[in-house]
């Protein structure tokens, strides 16, 4: 079979700073930012939110925090790397989520990123997700505060994370009509494994990748990333087995297939699901905790797939 070259760009591996301030602490998360952007890694992603659920205080913020300690700490990585961050899900009110939870309304959204601004200590991020859908708020105004920030150079790069196909086609639309900057990039949850159709997910705020969400990212040029990507470990570690959504005969053949090739290239587990995943025009975003599993994870980018691996995929999903 003719070989692919998936060899890509460091930027294609996305860092993932969610636990950064919590379950991380700020030593391992300054190493592994140091082992990420030592290794060509570019794009950090956190959220205003992070991570609020896990944080004593019971509020957001931590992450952004311990990324602003490290660019201080680090004269001139702004330059290198590239921050995302998201507005929509940080509690207003401690320990009160989603009772308090931030919406996205024009003030909200402003504040939203004046308080990540100050706690990443920048004058501008390169993208701002939409967290999640706020439909209390009529999209036009959403989409004219985003625009707004983008006009101001607060604000680089907009897109929309966990919303729906339709929806962010009207913001597009919308964005057109008022002159504003659309948002260009989709943000969901997606990986090698699938869970059975039509079965509801344990974390109700995730919504997956679909095909019609690739169909319009390909058709009109958006950027796509990926969140889940390794199934939190549960690809590599028999404590942490998958969620019983995936307890199906698909997973069963996926993961056959996955040890195969696995085998073949020499490779692990993480790294092909990584490689297959940068295959699609998808670009992964891996959280670690250990300075060893961001190697691991921008090792892939050498992962070479043949047609035929991508096949016997595509065949057993």
């Amino acid at each position: 079979m003719k070989g692919m070259d998936l060899t890509t760009t460091a930027s294609r591996i996305v860092l993932g700073a969610m636990d950064f301030g919590t379950r991380v602490g700020q030593e391992e998360a300054f190493a592994i930012l140091d082992s990420f952007v030592g290794g060509g890694g570019v794009w950090l992603d956190t959220a205003n939110c992070y991570s609020f659920w896990v944080d004593d205080s019971g509020l957001g913020g931590a992450s952004e925090r311990v990324i602003g300690a490290w660019l201080r700490s680090r004269p001139g990585a702004r330059d290198t790397v590239r921050i995302a961050t998201k507005v929509r899900q940080d509690p207003l009110v401690a320990h009160s989520w989603p009772r308090s939870a931030e919406g996205l309304s024009a003030p909200a959204v402003r504040r939203g990123v004046e308080g990540s601004l100050e706690r990443l200590g920048v004058d501008h991020v390169d993208l701002l997700w939409a967290h999640a859908e706020d439909r209390t708020v009529p999209l036009e105004e959403t989409v004219g505060a985003f625009g707004e920030l983008v006009t101001k150079g607060t604000v680089l790069r907009v897109g929309a994370a966990n919303h729906a196909a339709w929806r962010v086609e009207r913001a597009r639309s919308l964005a057109r009509e008022q002159g504003a900057e659309p948002w260009t990039a989709l943000q969901l949850r997606h990986s090698l494994v699938q869970p059975r159709p039509l079965t509801p997910l344990a974390e109700s705020g995730h919504r997956l990748l679909t095909e019609e969400d690739l169909d319009l990212a390909r058709s009109e040029g958006l950027t796509v990333w990926s969140y889940s990507s390794l199934m939190w470990g549960s690809y590599v570690r028999a404590d942490k087995p998958l969620p019983p959504t995936y307890d199906h005969p698909g997973t069963t053949r996926v993961l056959a297939v996955l040890d195969d090739v696995a085998g073949e290239l020499a490779a692990t587990r993480n790294q092909v699901v990584l490689a297959w995943l940068m295959h699609r025009g998808i670009d992964p975003i891996v959280g670690v905790s250990r300075v060893e599993q961001i190697e691991e994870a921008l090792a892939a980018r050498r992962v070479r797939l043949s047609d035929e691996h991508l096949a016997r995929f595509a065949e057993a999903r």
